[in-house]
């Protein structure tokens, strides 16, 4: 629980924190579309040292992103192992029933667990560098064209910044519900799966009662101010683009271009 890093901003005066959030988000976009083009030594050391120089800039310690990756180990290394044992293709090294090591396969897994440390690297970068309020004000502002048709683009906003805002909250309540229930004999780690599930219940349910609770008092706080949606709404947090934040997307659009180009 204290290693989440969903919704935690580290402060810091780098280069990557003061890059405009609408910049980052569309950088992130961008990268996961581009990653894919990454399907050789060169083209993923290409992106290694782009996505580590990065993490260098940031000036956030590598551990903070080693924690990002750990909730994610488990699918990681399913994922992975599926390709090695069920890929078929190129020479065979070891052969039983339908499992099969192929030096296709272990390429091909190679490049999945690449694919996977990156896209959690940087998404993890942009979420310790930029504000989860800011996060939310260039999600709202890159949608802004679909207010054309109608689609609440400020309340989709509104509703990202409250989420983010209170995963800290929930985590800390899901943290003194489970000292709470230890306190009361409760042991999580031990039993098979069955009794390993059923001893969550007592977690979710006054999780769920506790956040309805809190919902419904955030609700009423709006009301009591007059909250009334985004019409007519000004904002206290501007967000200016700056010529770093074109350079970042021509840098990426290179990057983009030159995998593409090595590719094969």
């Amino acid at each position: 629980m204290d290693k989440l890093i969903l919704g935690r901003y580290i402060p810091g005066n780098s280069l990557i924190h003061r890059l405009d959030p609408r910049a980052k988000l569309l950088a992130m976009m961008i990268f996961i579309g581009i990653i894919f083009w990454a399907n050789n030594l060169w083209t993923n050391l290409i992106v290694f040292t782009f996505v580590f120089s990065l993490v260098f800039l940031s000036k956030i310690k590598l551990s903070y992103f080693l924690n990002g990756l750990k909730p994610m180990i488990g699918l990681i290394l399913f994922t992975t192992l599926f390709q090695v044992f069920f890929t078929k293709g190129g020479e065979i090294y070891w052969s039983f029933w339908i499992f099969q090591i192929t030096s296709f396969g272990i390429k091909q897994a190679g490049i999945i667990l690449t694919r996977f440390i990156l896209i959690i690297f940087f998404s993890t970068l942009l979420t310790l560098t930029t504000m989860p309020l800011s996060l939310a004000d260039a999600v709202e502002s890159l949608l802004k064209p679909l207010a054309f048709f109608k689609v609440p683009v400020h309340e989709l906003g509104l509703m990202l910044s409250m989420s983010l805002r209170f995963v800290p909250t929930l985590m800390d309540d899901t943290q003194r519900i489970m000292n709470a229930q230890r306190a009361r004999g409760v042991d999580f780690n031990e039993g098979n799966l069955i009794q390993k599930v059923k001893a969550i219940i007592p977690i979710l349910i006054p999780l769920f009662a506790s956040s309805f609770k809190r919902a419904d008092g955030l609700a009423i706080a709006m009301e009591a101010r007059g909250y009334q949606g985004g019409e007519g709404r000004t904002k206290y947090r501007q967000l200016s683009w700056k010529l770093t934040d074109s350079l970042t997307i021509v840098t990426m659009v290179l990057i983009g271009l030159t995998l593409y180009l090595l590719k094969y």
